[in-house]
């Protein structure tokens, strides 16, 4: 039997899952971490949490499995997208990492599509410059902290960084390099003339490889630090959204996925490259060779049930420690009691800024027609509603693009709440399905590293034979017509909202 080690190194921590080659959870860990906010709007780590992270879940998913590390036939890497890890020649790291759903780098973005053009950046990288994108973010280290640029010697991103780690390569894939907006998408490689318009030297940037190619062996130190064995292999692996992707068997046209996370994604392959002109949704390479994918992004989804759980459910969190159960699953039970459409109670998911489709880091959360007679769980559910609206938002721009939508997989931590896959199926007015595994990004890199290490012939041989639906949740059409009302009325708001979030931000 060959097993395959699938490591997510998301947001909120670092999730290891080990495999056996049908797919199936031997053993799984999950090492947390914190999220630095020095300023409105900023959100860093520190890569030391991660390695410290994914040393931790090794040893432990080992230790739980019971299975001699050489055993593990391959290691297949997934990560939060768009960080920027900056090393020096001693492999120092220089700052905190600059994550994702960093919001500094608006003057970047607007420097950017200067240098190189709106429309050539957009036919090159297949989107326009965003504050989400590791390049925005090594600018903004270049015009603010200047000392620190001039002693960057690699610019990686988070599973890349763990990628070192493990092997002492600097090596990246298209997946997740798609998002540093260095790359010519098309043509699946590093843009020189991005770089050279942007002053950013190719060899600071890792060797790309396709996911699913060995990109590195574990050296004696990471077997020494994790328990694994010396020589183990490992393949590029991809974005967690690519990964994610994979493990839920969107690897051919027509299935999509709507993933809840610290973000919300609508996911979609494609054969081809396809691009909206106006930038609303990204067009990246897919972890499957030769194969690209579009996916809508909103900021702030699972992070807003979060932000909420962590500053107003005290009590849920606390009757939950005693319970023994998973403080959101109160949260859905008071949910629950709530009428579809809140009692007029509209939520903005926007407390990172938002991607999809406004484009606009000055953004913020919003509760709209908050009354009297609401209550708590009044909140709980305008919160998990506008998500729901926030995905649709995705949704509907990649139809517009005549992607065919034949079919739509939840997935991610909010995929396993029955009520937020019911208001999906509600709001977007089709079925939902599951599939027979949640372990998502960890599934989707130990696949592809099965694919690397010859258990597998393809990645789409590896879904056939891993990957099956389980559940199907039937939209409820009574509910169209509420939910289509509230809908509008969300999307309204942001056009009444735009110019006093710019005011705000101005003051701020």
């Amino acid at each position: 039997m060959a097993y395959l080690l699938g490591i997510d190194i998301g947001t909120s921590g670092t999730k290891t899952v080990l495999f056996d080659e049908m797919g199936n959870t031997v053993a799984s860990a999950l090492g947390e971490y914190p999220l630095y906010q020095p300023n409105i709007g900023w959100a860093e780590q520190d890569p030391e949490d991660w390695w410290n992270a994914v040393c931790l879940t090794v040893r432990e998913v080992l230790s739980k499995s019971g299975i001699n590390a050489a055993e593990v036939k391959g290691i297949g890497l997934s990560g939060q997208m768009h960080g920027a890890v900056l090393l020096d020649r001693e492999y120092k790291v220089l700052r905190k990492a600059i994550i994702w759903c960093d919001q500094r780098s608006a003057a970047e973005c607007e420097q950017i599509t200067s240098l190189i053009g709106k429309e050539r950046l957009i036919e090159i990288t297949a989107n326009p410059a965003l504050t989400g994108f590791t390049a925005s973010k090594v600018m903004w280290v270049k015009n603010n902290e200047p000392e620190i640029f001039e002693k960057i010697y690699k610019i990686l991103l988070p599973k890349d960084y763990i990628r070192f780690k493990l092997t002492g390569e600097f090596a990246t894939e298209v997946s997740d390099a798609s998002g540093m907006q260095f790359m010519d998408i098309p043509g699946r490689k590093w843009s020189d003339e991005v770089l050279e318009k942007l002053g950013i030297e190719k060899s600071m940037l890792g060797k790309l490889y396709e996911s699913q190619e060995i990109s590195g062996k574990v050296h004696r130190q990471a077997a020494e630090a994790t328990g694994l064995k010396e020589g183990t292999p490992v393949v590029g692996g991809a974005g967690d959204q690519a990964a994610g992707a994979v493990g839920n068997g969107i690897v051919k046209p027509g299935i999509i996925s709507s993933t809840i996370g610290t973000s919300g994604v609508v996911f979609a392959y494609s054969d081809n490259v396809s691009i909206d002109p106006l930038g609303r949704v990204h067009t990246f390479c897919h972890a499957v060779p030769g194969a690209w994918h579009i996916m809508g992004v909103t900021q702030g989804a699972g992070l807003s049930l979060k932000w909420f759980r962590d500053n107003f459910c005290i009590e849920e969190k606390r009757t939950a420690e005693l319970m023994g159960i998973d403080p959101y699953v109160l949260m859905d039970q008071e949910a629950e009691k709530v009428e579809p459409g809140c009692n007029g109670l509209v939520y903005l998911p926007y407390l990172m800024g938002e991607r999809t489709p406004h484009l606009d880091p000055n953004a913020r959360g919003v509760f709209f027609g908050l009354s009297a007679k609401h209550e708590k769980p009044d909140m709980i559910r305008a919160i998990m509603e506008g998500v729901v609206y926030s995905l649709k938002d995705c949704l509907e721009i990649i139809k517009e693009m005549g992607v065919d939508v034949s079919e739509v997989r939840a997935s991610g931590g909010g995929g396993r709440s029955r009520l937020w896959r019911q208001m999906q199926a509600d709001v977007f007015g089709t079925d939902i399905t599951t599939v027979n595994s949640s372990e998502g990004p960890a599934l989707g890199v130990a696949l592809l590293a099965g694919v690397g290490t010859g258990v597998y012939s393809s990645v789409g041989e590896a879904c056939d034979a891993v990957i099956k639906v389980e559940n199907t949740q039937r939209a409820n059409k009574a509910l169209a017509d509420r939910y289509s009302k509230m809908y509008r009325i969300y999307r309204q708001l942001y056009k009444s909202l735009k110019q006093d979030f710019a005011d705000l931000a101005a003051i701020q």
